[in-house]
């Protein structure tokens, strides 16, 4: 089968395509043909070397993929031979709160999905939505389940409430899809003019093109009356932390992603704008096996569809990291299946 290893950081040239034998389950595993995968800012960094934890070597990169079932072992229980899964961003984290022995992560400490054939204990994996294409549900583990857990964790989002996305990133996108779907209001931030009609198309209710308003926080105030947002999706850090904070409302709260961009290294937290807010800053990473089949289940039922920016084709993984890399993307990119 043909697979991708990681076999160097700091350049797509350490992505090197091998030729291994076909896998075998073990009695609770399953085996699935990868149909297709999807890139997250995590691979990226994980690729540079920059990521927070440290990638095992030689690794099967990408966390992101949905493919078919094509054997299990003999204890196996959930699932059977043609089935649709996409395996958990954290596979041993199941429910509740993330534990330190819980942090193996696909694609960076346990072999993910760029490959053609992956192993799953069945333990790792959920189904997927029957109406979404290979492309669609390959884009679902990490950037999908952020922004679920985003608007839906603890103090979640009640309709009526307005909801800020920055930028046209998956996890953007996709709270803004999620923010519409719980009769959320949603205000858009990008810094390209040609994507405004894309975002009202998807659903915002308001875009504010920080290119012509760089003190963006303004008009989304001036959107709300006043009152500002009641949830924030961080997702640039160090950036627009200040804008986010003035553009909250007096008892809001900042789900925040993502904590260097750029060449920022601290989050600095303006001290009027501070001073003036009684928001809520919170961290979120991802999230459980749980978050993501209770995201499946809301996805299927109002058949949403996820944003798909564009689609490499296997033998052009390289390509597809070129392009992600260069940021100015409107949703997921995709790597077709072998």
């Amino acid at each position: 089968m043909q697979t991708y290893r990681l076999e160097n950081l700091g350049s797509v040239d350490g992505i090197v395509l091998r030729d291994e034998p076909e896998p075998r389950p073990r009695p609770t595993e399953i085996v699935v043909r990868i149909r297709a995968a999807s890139l997250n800012r995590r691979d990226a960094a994980i690729l540079a070397g920059t990521y927070p934890l440290p990638s095992k070597p030689g690794i099967v990169p990408v966390s992101d993929g949905s493919g078919e079932v094509v054997a299990i072992g003999g204890r196996v229980t959930r699932f059977k031979v043609g089935d649709r899964v996409t395996g958990s961003y954290f596979p041993r984290w199941r429910d509740g709160r993330v534990a330190i022995d819980l942090i193996d992560q696909l694609g960076c400490t346990l072999d993910g999905m760029l490959c053609e054939y992956a192993v799953l204990d069945e333990q790792w994996a959920v189904g997927v939505p029957e109406h979404l294409s290979w492309e669609e549900a390959a884009t679902l583990t990490c950037a999908g389940v952020t922004a679920w857990s985003a608007l839906t964790g603890p103090n979640a989002v009640q309709p009526g409430q307005t909801v800020l996305v920055l930028g046209t990133g998956g996890v953007s996108l996709f709270a803004l899809q999620f923010a519409k779907l719980m009769g959320c209001r949603v205000v858009a931030v990008t810094s390209r003019a040609a994507k405004v009609a894309k975002l009202v198309a998807l659903g915002a209710d308001h875009v504010v093109d920080s290119a012509e308003t760089p003190q963006w926080a303004d008009a989304v105030r001036d959107f709300t009356g006043g009152n500002g947002a009641d949830l924030v999706v961080e997702t640039t850090g160090p950036e627009t932390i200040g804008q986010s904070l003035a553009a909250c409302a007096l008892h809001g709260r900042i789900v925040l992603l993502i904590t260097t961009q750029g060449q920022k290294q601290e989050l600095v937290l303006p001290g009027q704008a501070y001073a003036r807010s009684l928001a809520t800053i919170s961290r979120i990473f991802v999230g459980s096996r749980a978050s993501l089949e209770a995201m499946n289940g809301a996805i299927a039922t109002h058949r949403l569809r996820p944003v798909i920016d564009r689609v490499f084709d296997f033998a052009d993984a390289r390509g597809a990291y070129r392009y992600f890399n260069q940021g100015d993307v409107f949703g997921k990119v995709v790597i077709r299946g072998v």
